[in-house]
């Protein structure tokens, strides 16, 4: 994750990003902003997307998938996927890859046992987000789905010990009341809605959803920063489980329907687009995050807030109206005001200060440069606490 400097003189580069005083001017410069628009596009088409298909395959006419049976599938391809990424690591040899997994995965079982807790939750989020889906509107939902920032920072102020700034303090207050507004239009019966949806039973859903999600990620990044062992090696044994256990999940919840009318009913190619999207969609956003710091994944989620709203418009006749728009805008602003680092907001407060250049600091000419913080974590003292997208590889 990149740590964005204070007044456009320093920056931190987080895993794989480029440093900007390594860039040569002209070319590098300009892919790595080219890299970071991508990123942008990604993030933005992949958090609408998943949530647009899934209200469109869960309200289509005709039969209903089971949504179980589509949560297993998405873990299945994704450990599939997982699964050749290493056989490509491995250079394609099958000896060399069965001795990793047999060391990675049954040697240090303890280490692959402590993934269970999140799978669970993960299995659990996933089956959740269905049922919220299914009955609020998808922009009600992906405004509403914005509580796990807040679940994800108060989580990490539990159990990793970190401090929030006012400003965040005061962007989740933001948020809380934004969601809050909006939830109070969609309880007042805001526009139309399908008699077999219920407004009270999606929004249990998307609270659990969002508390699972903020536990979940927090302690998938306590095991990822404790241990060696590389994204797709974690994403992999977070497959393994959360395919047994979405198994379970689908045998006690859908068990006898599925037995009688087929795993694969209901699937059509709008449900096979969900699928995939879960399943690859996650393992995407976590190549491109490396070229995103967190002012950009703010920027993305207000731009994804946007387009469902006005896909929502377009494709399910979603009526906007004022308490919406001012639940929503207050959504937005939270999100953009919690994305910023704190050498930002300092930087923003000393604007006004008289300086003696354009950078206030500079170094002296032949004083060494100072030291750059570790490109592996960065400055987890000054990185906000925005839901770990690499996170997303499983959950939201």
């Amino acid at each position: 994750m990149a740590a964005v400097g204070s007044g456009g003189c320093t920056a931190t580069a987080g895993p794989g990003a480029v440093s900007a005083g390594a860039l040569e001017p002209g070319t590098t410069s300009a892919a790595h902003r080219r890299l970071k628009y991508i990123s942008l596009a990604v993030l933005v088409v992949q958090n609408a997307s998943l949530i647009l298909s899934i209200r469109y395959a869960r309200t289509l006419p005709g039969d209903r998938f089971f949504a179980t049976t589509a949560v297993v599938m998405a873990e299945v391809l994704k450990g599939l996927t997982c699964l050749l990424l290493l056989f490509a690591q491995k250079r394609g040899n099958v000896k060399h890859l069965v001795l990793f997994l047999h060391e990675a995965v049954l040697v240090q079982y303890m280490d692959t046992l402590k993934l269970a807790v999140p799978s669970l939750i993960y299995t659990l989020q996933n089956n959740l987000q269905y049922v919220a889906i299914s009955n609020l509107p998808a922009a009600t939902f992906q405004v509403t789905y914005q509580l796990k920032i807040l679940t994800t920072a108060l989580f990490s102020v539990l159990m990793l010990n970190r401090s929030l700034s006012r400003l965040q303090w005061a962007s989740l207050l933001l948020l809380f009341t934004g969601v809050a507004i909006v939830q109070a239009q969609q309880a007042g019966g805001g526009g139309l809605r399908p008699l077999d949806q219920n407004p009270g039973v999606g929004l249990a859903a998307v609270v659990a959803s969002c508390l699972s999600s903020g536990f979940a990620g927090v302690y998938f990044e306590k095991i990822l920063k404790g241990s060696s062992g590389s994204v797709w090696l974690r994403n992999l044994q977070l497959g393994l489980f959360g395919t047994a256990l979405g198994l379970v999940g689908l045998w006690w919840a859908e068990g006898t329907a599925v037995a009688r009318r087929g795993f694969f009913f209901g699937y059509t190619p709008a449900v096979w687009g969900v699928v995939l999207n879960q399943a690859f969609g996650g393992l995407l956003v976590a190549v491109v995050v490396k070229y995103a710091d967190n002012i950009l994944k703010g920027f993305a989620t207000s731009l994804s807030i946007v387009l469902s709203t006005v896909a929502s418009i377009r494709l399910f006749g979603f009526h906007v109206d004022p308490l919406f728009a001012l639940g929503a805008g207050l959504v937005i602003g939270a999100v953009y005001l919690y994305s910023l680092p704190r050498g930002a907001v300092k930087a923003i407060a000393s604007a006004s200060a008289p300086t003696s250049g354009p950078c206030t600091h500079q170094q002296p000419p032949g004083q060494p440069p100072p030291p750059q913080l570790s490109s592996h974590h960065g400055d987890l003292s000054t990185e906000p606490f925005l839901p770990k997208l690499l996170t997303k590889v499983k959950g939201s």
